[in-house]
């Protein structure tokens, strides 16, 4: 793993981490931390706008869907305030749409949860002229398959016939799926 010095992170290294999952803001924060970023975490879309208002980060990460609104609004604000801004947008909910209105209002990048720490700090450093190597241990096709799935279930307060409409599958199969261990 590279240290702090080893990234050239400008003479501002300000972060701002948006995302409502608590436990894993806490946890990308710290790593970020020790790659050298002074970090600011928030978990709601008005705490960002206040925040944004009044100190716009050079980097920013944010999450795509909160629990009060949008981050594509946070990423639009931090535009705003400060236009050379390194933006990065995660998210659980991968969707071409979704990655292409990102990348138009700003994002440098687009990345889906549960994303690398280094994955992150390499986007958030490209350049128009050089994008990052893509991930050295990119999640298999079954496991984003699998972690869509459980979100979608945890979404829909763990009802398997109601997840299974929503995913356009049969309820037995989704059990079939929900009964067994996360792929690699």
């Amino acid at each position: 793993m590279m240290n702090a010095l080893d990234y050239n992170l400008g003479n501002d290294p300000s972060l701002l981490i948006l995302d409502d999952d608590e436990p894993f803001t806490r946890t990308l924060g710290r790593a970020m931390e020790r790659r050298g970023f002074e970090v600011k975490t928030l978990l709601t879309v008005k705490e960002g706008f206040d925040y944004v208002n009044k100190y716009p980060p050079a980097y920013a990460i944010i999450d795509l869907r909160l629990d009060d609104g949008n981050g594509l609004d946070i990423v639009e604000a931090i535009r705003s305030n400060r236009p050379e801004a390194s933006i990065v947008v995660l998210t659980g909910y991968g969707a071409i749409a979704t990655a292409v209105a990102a990348v138009k209002i700003g994002a440098v990048d687009y990345l889906a949860k549960p994303a690398d720490a280094n994955d992150i700090v390499a986007a958030l450093l490209s350049t128009k002229d050089i994008k990052p190597p893509p991930p050295e241990n990119p999640m298999s096709a079954d496991r984003v398959k699998w972690e869509h799935i459980q979100r979608v279930f945890e979404l829909c307060n763990r009802n398997v016939s109601e997840t299974a409409r929503r995913l356009s599958m049969h309820r037995r199969t989704l059990q079939r799926i929900l009964a067994k261990r996360s792929p690699r």
